[in-house]
């Protein structure tokens, strides 16, 4: 078993809701109520774009959003699906729910507001020609048209040049190209026309660059550049009403990014940002990005009227008695219903409603008794209206969406007196399962299929359930809309809000990724159930494909009771001849299927995530003969799941703790150092004279990939190697074996053609360039058009032991059971074993 401390996190109190996260900044003092009537009074859209989360600059986004207050928007075309994770085990996939929820997270803290593509990240790109023939270039211009027309921005930033196709990721220069190529075809009705039956062709104003000494090479450069088509903006700015500076809070923002390791200080500096002007009209000598484009209400048919009113509000504002703008703001209220813009009077009364709600401390609320429930199950609502001010409100009535209850209440909301309503519902359609919705259906290695056009661009699916409060203040009709969330005490904690889940009756799941079958032995797979209701019983069967048998054909099971937990067991036989392919659980209650299983995504920066993926698993028939001990060590780095595929090789592996010391090594056939452990462990250094030694009398130490950036350690090897930035990103490019008589190429598995076919994503990254004459390179390849790389495989005898260093992703390869992958590392592990 793999000895894994498993650590909890609970949820702080102050989570939101995961469907509100970032999109809709909380009004809870005078400051945020002031700051949000200002914005209110700023009629400017900005659109940052980009590839992918992190990819965004903060500053940039805090500044618009903060202090030029500017409705702020970050588009990243992708999810950041094909990155590494710093903080736990999600790649593919769940990585990108994870990336998604800190978006949302940072942009709650720098007001901005978050869009995506239904572009996928597929890993590194090194050409935009790759990443726009992977992601369908046609879809990703369809998506940011689609956005830009919804949005609306008067300005777009680039936060990448794209100019430089072939110097950088693929994606970042993808991302400038589209934004500049689909600058004019927004505004063009003929582009898109199915688009144009719920939104409107826009042209943006300009489009920029935000450039940097980066971008330049160097500050001296940079410092010596022309810079006529450049404006300046000194974004170091400190806001009194928020307490902070703007790099205090878009250090915050940038913080977020976690599973990316991109915490970081704040700043209270001057800083200058620049941008270059690419189309649109130049606002130099101006360093205004708005030079000569009305952001006031005057550029609203009938706003004048607004613009006045709106400054005398804010001017006459009570910080100790917000309410007594409540009145005033009503007028404001009918004065923007009167105007003519659609899109600016359903913008702004949106804001100016939760402006309204706050200041007259009105708390409305809807949440459940449990954090998930089932189809046909029944749970309590409840509904809690209090107005915590002299204004006077009416609860006229309210409705829990979708088509679930409209109730009249007509109920006046006296100062103080909390009032509560409970409604029992049952879970039943139109009710959907809660899922992140581009995971719904299949997708492609570049794009995900989304069928709703509505939901295009949105961060993330609406929350299962709504309840919309009718009230009158005042004498108005308003109608406020809240997510219902499921709120508990935790004794230690206080109160915690997470979201309310629709999960399915059962859900299934395999104990592996990934089965491996060195040879034609049946094996054992454990089907578990979990139950997701009370009482409820069915069928489960094992779906595999052809030339694989199964037995039993199918099994009956049953739970009494929501959470129970049931494994059934089905004896799996492989063919004769190599194979790679995927079986799947399937239960059944009645006619009804259900082929998922439920991830539990829990951090505590985020909120907790449920997501339903297909609960298939790979089957490898692979040839695989281990030498030596059976028992070997890992380490853990930036989270991977080679632990787990070791044991599917039939090792006994341990999970050694550096900060524990390692003692008694020598029982190891191996110790295994996992992803970027040099870049995220703090006691490497501590522990290396001890894994040198380990090597040294007579053991394999294997240490895979890491990056130059934050090193804990120089001394990665007992022998001096370089790293770079060197990879290859075509799984498929041509594999060279420069040294075939060396014992980690045939023994004991020999290593043939065969075994580089079927790798996912890529052969490798961050290669050593630079190496001493003790190691060996065993293997050359490169990507179309490049030179030569050979420093994904170095192996070095180091005493009686080995030492090797690769940048091969085993850590991508091994979960997608890629026979090769585990064949040349069996014999990596297997090393000296041919002497002995």
């Amino acid at each position: 078993m793999i000895k894994l401390k498993s650590i909890c996190f609970l949820l702080a109190s102050f989570f939101l809701a995961a469907n509100g996260i970032g999109q809709t900044k909380n009004l809870s003092s005078s400051n945020d109520i002031y700051h949000a009537m200002q914005k209110l009074n700023t009629l400017a859209n900005v659109l940052y774009v980009a590839a992918h989360p992190d990819d965004e600059n903060t500053r940039m986004i805090s500044y618009f959003s903060n202090v030029l207050h500017a409705n702020t928007a970050y588009f990243s075309f992708t999810r950041g699906d094909g990155g590494q994770n710093l903080i736990g085990t999600e790649i593919g996939d769940l990585l990108g729910v994870l990336r998604t929820h800190e978006l949302l997270q940072a942009r709650s803290i720098d007001g901005g507001e978050q869009y995506f593509s239904r572009a996928i990240d597929f890993g590194y790109s090194k050409h935009p020609d790759e990443t726009l023939s992977i992601w369908d270039k046609d879809l990703a211009m369809s998506d940011i048209i689609q956005v830009i027309r919804t949005f609306k921005p008067d300005i777009i930033i680039n936060r990448f040049d794209h100019r430089t196709p072939g110097k950088t990721h693929g994606h970042h220069t993808s991302s400038a190209m589209l934004s500049l190529e689909v600058f004019e075809m927004a505004g063009d009705k003929s582009v898109y026309p199915e688009q144009l039956s719920f939104t409107q062709p826009w042209q943006a104003s300009r489009l920029f660059f935000n450039t940097s000494w980066w971008f330049y090479g160097s500050r001296e450069k940079f410092a010596k550049a022309d810079k006529s088509n450049l404006i300046s903006m000194d974004i170091g700015t400190y806001i009194p009403l928020l307490g902070q500076s703007n790099g205090e809070i878009a250090s915050a923002a940038r913080s977020m990014h976690k599973c990316q390791g991109f915490g970081s200080a704040g700043s209270r500096a001057s800083r200058q940002e620049y941008l270059e002007i690419i189309k649109g009209t130049n606002p130099a000598p101006s360093n205004s990005p708005f030079e000569g484009i009305d952001i006031t209400w005057s550029r609203v048919k009938g706003g004048q009227a607004v613009k006045d009113e709106l400054a005398k509000v804010i001017t006459d504002f009570d910080f100790t008695s917000p309410a007594k703008s409540v009145k005033p703001l009503l007028q404001v209220y009918e004065l923007i219903e009167k105007t003519a813009d659609p899109y600016w009077k359903t913008k702004k009364l949106k804001e100016l409603e939760a402006i309204i709600v706050a200041c007259s401390g009105l708390y409305l609320d809807g949440f459940v008794d449990v954090h998930r429930a089932s189809m046909g199950d029944s749970i309590e609502l409840k509904i809690e209206a209090t107005n915590q001010s002299e204004t006077n409100i009416d609860l006229q009535s309210y409705n829990v969406s979708p088509a679930i209850v409209s109730k009249s209440i007509n109920s006046e909301l006296l100062k103080g007196e909390e009032q509560i309503f409970y409604e029992v519902i049952a879970i039943q359609k139109p009710l959907a399962y809660t899922n992140p919705y581009w995971l719904n259906n299949k997708h492609s290695l570049g794009s995900y299929q989304v069928n709703d056009v509505n939901l295009i661009g949105k961060p993330v699916s609406d929350a299962a359930m709504q309840i919309t409060f009718n009230i009158v203040v005042e004498g108005k009709n308003l109608s406020i809309t809240r997510d219902v969330t499921h709120k508990y005490v935790e004794p230690s904690f206080g109160e915690i809000t997470k979201p309310f889940e629709i999960i399915p009756e059962v859900s299934v799941a395999l104990s592996d990724d990934v089965y491996i079958f060195a040879d034609t032995d049946e094996r054992t797979i454990p089907v578990e159930l979990q139950a997701g209701k009370n009482d409820i019983e069915g069928e489960v069967s094992l779906e595999v494909p052809k030339g694989w048998k199964v037995s039993p054909k199918s099994q009956s099971w049953s739970f009494e009771f929501k959470g129970e937990k049931q494994i059934v067991e089905f004896t799996l036989t492989p063919p004769n001849d190599r194979s790679v392919a995927s079986i799947k659980p399937v239960a059944t209650i009645g006619s009804s299927s259900f082929t998922k299983t439920s991830h539990t995504i829990s951090y505590d920066h985020i909120a907790e995530q449920t997501v339903s993926l297909d609960a298939s698993a790979v089957v490898s028939r692979i040839p695989l003969i281990k030498r030596g001990k059976e028992q070997v060590a890992y380490i853990m780095g930036a989270g991977d799941k080679i632990p787990e595929a070791l044991e599917n090789m039939g090792y006994e592996v341990d999970i050694l703790d550096p900060k524990e010391g390692l003692e008694n090594l020598s029982q190891y056939q191996a110790i295994l150092i996992g992803i970027r452990a040099y870049n995220t462990v703090e006691e490497m250094n501590i522990v290396q004279a001890k894994l040198f030694d380990y090597a040294e009398n007579g053991g394999n130490l294997i240490t895979q990939y890491n990056t130059t950036w934050r090193l804990k350690s120089e001394d990665l090897a007992p022998y001096p190697i370089q790293l770079s930035r060197d990879r290859v990103c075509q799984e498929d490019a041509e594999v060279r074996v420069l040294k075939p008589n060396h014992p980690c190429m045939f023994y004991p598995n020999q290593i043939g053609e065969e075994d580089w076919d079927g790798w996912v994503q890529e052969r490798g990254l961050y290669f050593p360039n630079e190496w001493s004459e003790e190691y060996e390179a065993i293997l050359s390849m490169n990507d179309a058009g490049e030179d030569a790389k050979e420093g994904s495989l170095l192996v070095a005898p180091h005493g009686d032991g080995y030492f090797v260093y690769t940048g091969i992703s085993f850590f991508r390869e091994l979960p997608a059971g890629v026979p090769g992958a585990y064949r040349l590392l069996a014999n990596l592990i297997s090393l000296g074993t041919n002497k002995r």
